[in-house]
């Protein structure tokens, strides 16, 4: 069977150029929360649950290449406690997707509420955390935001503020803050394929696309390293969270409009 090339429009195929460049300048460890755009941005043209179901394999790409680097230098603890937590997150947010499937409407508003809180979470992290004294989160602080992250990233592939909240008390050195990040979302996607196929998210039409957007993972986890060393990550990463909460503003009111 040949590959025939999906008949997105073009707006679809800007917005997943976007999204998927952004996925590899968050592996590369330029501020985490750049990712996150990825399905709202793409969710703006095609359906929520498709939308996800095609960055998935592309984030699991991004995550083999993020492995290369970080493979060793993370925090076993940590990894011991969250993802016992993400596996419950997961099956809850494979159930979630199986409510809603066929109401994309719903979907849509959900993950525009998601971004919002991102964003607001973004804004709020200095006040919450930047003051907080070191300390190790104990073992059910872990499994409860090992969980939340499990299904806030099956739903639209977001897990990164709760994760942080675990993280960043810790005090880790950025290295071992972004290779943890790394290796725990590297297993959690693997993990995320089971509700996803059972589901029949993973469509045979869309692994066109996918093929099609893969090499765009290298070349942004290259732009990633780039913009690291170049850029300002302040203003890069406020333009970030200006473009995701626009997106999910959009999202919401096509949600409210049916559309």
């Amino acid at each position: 069977m040949g590959f025939v090339i999906p008949h997105y429009p073009a707006v679809f195929w800007l917005t997943a150029i976007v999204a998927v460049l952004l996925i590899g300048v968050a592996k590369a460890g330029f501020a985490g929360g750049v990712g996150t755009l990825a399905t709202p941005l793409v969710s703006l043209t095609i359906g929520v649950a498709e939308a996800a179901a095609i960055l998935l394999p592309l984030l699991i790409v991004t995550d083999i290449l993020a492995l290369f680097y970080y493979r060793r230098d993370f925090d076993r603890r940590s990894m011991k406690i969250l993802v016992p937590g993400a596996l419950v997150g997961i099956l809850a947010g494979g159930l979630f997707f199986r409510s809603l499937m066929g109401k994309d409407d719903m979907l849509r508003m959900g993950i525009g509420i998601l971004s919002l809180l991102f964003v607001a979470f973004q804004v709020g992290r200095g006040f919450i955390l930047g003051h907080a004294e070191k300390r190790a989160p104990g073992r059910l602080e872990g499994t409860v935001m090992g969980a939340v992250t499990g299904f806030t990233s099956t739903i639209s592939h977001s897990g990164g503020p709760p994760l942080a909240i675990y993280l960043l008390p810790q005090r880790f050195s950025k290295h071992i803050y972004v290779g943890t990040s790394a290796v725990f979302f590297a297993v959690t996607n693997a993990l995320k394929l089971v509700p996803y196929a059972l589901l029949g998210l993973l469509k045979t039409g869309n692994w066109t696309t996918i093929v099609m957007l893969a090499p765009l993972c290298y070349i942004g986890v290259k732009i990633g390293v780039y913009l690291n060393r170049r850029f300002n990550e302040t203003w890069f990463m406020r333009l970030v969270y200006a473009m995701l909460f626009l997106s999910g503003v959009q999202l919401i009111l096509s949600g409210l409009a049916g559309k």
